[in-house]
């Protein structure tokens, strides 16, 4: 056998035992607890064939409490780009059979790499997180390693889509860089994130409390809002990450991807002239109506289980990737509070980062009220909604369906905010407040039938769309039932749209 021959057999010898991460019996255990290895990960991700890694013989450098015993090759963490649908993605995915894939110096190197290479390119970031934390026996040096990560996630904030899966653990200060990055997922039951744990939480405050009560997909899902979806298994999870790709560009300086469709532009659907309730105090779906003007029916909801009574997500329509902003009327009336406010800021800034529409259905009556809103800083928070909007630069198309009160109609993309075109149905009612309300502040000494006679008044003069449409603040007042027809138009004749804002170092968002 030639030098050569021996070389060769050497380098294959290598790659496979690197690819065993930590060995079988760590697969098997990894198995066992209903989860995949980050290369079966890497596999059901990407297009088949087309994953190249980096780093794979990259080993840690460490000497200390024993780890100078082992230094397996990859060092807990497969990266590398490939992709998806085409597309090119770079990632990385932490192996939890190696050491926990708990992160070392050498790990972070091996991930600041990829996301370097991730910007410098204008590709999409991809991070699998299964990892134990930070590696003890490093102390600073993995420490330094997470910062180092952190700084890439800030640098390619609104640069690049940068997209999280959880697919096991996530704690102590692991957890930042998800919440750095644009997007969340998580897998029922078998990731959690905290940044600390039941232990240490039973020990400082005395509560107990277990993994998937602390930090499960379930509880970031729906309460913290850490997590934007919760899948169910994590063939889901990968899932998930794909099809969100399916609306997003390639980076900051492009435009999403088209997605043919044979739903003609001119569909019109004669439900909408009959959803709105004739009472209105009446609740009713606000998902009829965003599925009946996207193509195809087909939205992609993005935080469906947190702050429900708003709703965002991505559609096409006409082809075309569009972000969703509507009001739930099903849900607390469609009031906006804290959480509401905040899912919704955080989706329009995205878009506007990475120059997807935005289309804005209005049926708020305003923002919650009482004590537990005042004190958690529901002003700063509803502020967040309106300096989004206010500063967004993508084409803004706005339909107001019924209410539109106060100060919540400031706040959801209204004209005064640089909305580009703003629609009304003819149940609209865009005022101050309701007429009762506004009757009972303004006429509360007077006799039943006077109240009776101003509330008459004041519907006939302000609770329509007509006044606002009188003083150029809604472009029209379109018929329910050509709704897509119209806001396709509006996001066609606004496809070349530029407008610029003031010159500055970096906005101060109300935070």
């Amino acid at each position: 056998m030639s030098i050569q021959t021996e070389k060769v057999k050497e380098l294959v010898e290598r790659r496979a035992s690197a690819r065993l991460g930590g060995g079988e019996k760590r697969i098997e255990a990894q198995h066992s607890k209903g989860k995949l290895t980050a290369r079966e990960r890497i596999e059901l991700l990407l297009d088949p064939g087309s994953f190249e890694e980096f780093d794979m013989f990259v080993q840690h450098r460490c000497v200390n409490f024993g780890m100078d015993a082992s230094h397996p090759d990859g060092d807990g963490v497969v990266t590398g780009h490939g992709t998806i649908d085409g597309r090119e993605v770079y990632l990385f995915a932490q192996d939890f059979t190696v050491s926990g894939g708990s992160l070392s110096k050498t790990m972070s190197e091996k991930i600041c790499k990829v996301m370097d290479m991730a910007a410098r390119n204008g590709v999409p970031f991809i991070g699998l997180n299964d990892s134990g934390g930070a590696r003890i026996q490093e102390g600073i040096d993995a420490l330094a390693g997470y910062g180092d990560i952190f700084e890439r996630n800030i640098l390619s904030s609104g640069v690049i889509p940068q997209i999280s899966g959880i697919f096991g653990p996530c704690a102590g200060g692991a957890v930042y860089s998800p919440a750095l990055t644009d997007f969340t997922v998580m897998v029922r039951n078998t990731s959690y994130m905290f940044l600390t744990g039941p232990a240490v939480v039973k020990q400082v405050t005395g509560e107990e409390v277990n993994q998937e009560e602390l930090g499960g997909a379930s509880v970031h899902a729906s309460k913290s809002g850490v997590a934007h979806f919760a899948a169910d298994s994590e063939q889901e999870g990968v899932d998930t990450i794909k099809r969100l790709l399916s609306f997003l560009p390639q980076n900051n300086m492009e435009t999403a991807p088209l997605r043919p469709t044979t739903d003609p532009v001119g569909r019109v659907d004669d439900l909408l002239n009959e959803i709105i309730p004739d009472n209105p105090n009446k609740a009713y779906d606000m998902y009829g109506v965003i599925r009946s003007i996207v193509d195809d029916g087909d939205f992609f909801e993005v935080h469906k289980d947190f702050a429900r009574n708003i709703i965002v997500g991505f559609a096409h329509m006409n082809g075309r990737s569009v972000g969703v902003v509507a009001n739930q009327p099903n849900v607390l009336a469609g009031v906006l509070d804290i959480n509401a406010s905040r899912k919704a800021a955080r989706f329009v800034r995205f878009c506007d980062a990475f120059n997807i529409p935005l289309v804005t259905l209005v049926d708020v009556p305003g923002f919650l009220c009482g004590t537990q809103q005042e004190y958690g800083a529901i002003i700063t928070n509803g502020a967040k909604l309106l300096y989004a909007y206010g500063e967004a630069t993508v084409p803004k198309v706005t339909v107001t369906l019924r209410k539109s009160y106060g100060g919540a109609h400031i706040v959801m993309s209204c004209k005064q905010l640089r909305g580009d075109i703003n629609y009304a149905w003819p149940t609209a009612n865009i005022a101050v407040m309701g007429a009762e309300g506004a009757v009972d502040v303004l006429y509360a000494k007077e006799s039943p039938e006077v109240r009776e006679e101003k509330i008459k008044e004041y519907n006939d003069l302000f609770c329509n769309p007509y006044q606002a449409a009188q003083k150029g603040y809604i472009e029209d007042v379109i018929e329910p039932r050509n709704t897509r027809f119209r806001v396709i138009r509006a996001l066609e004749t606004l496809d070349g749209k530029r407008q610029d804002i003031p010159a500055k170092k970096h906005d101060n968002l109300p935070l």
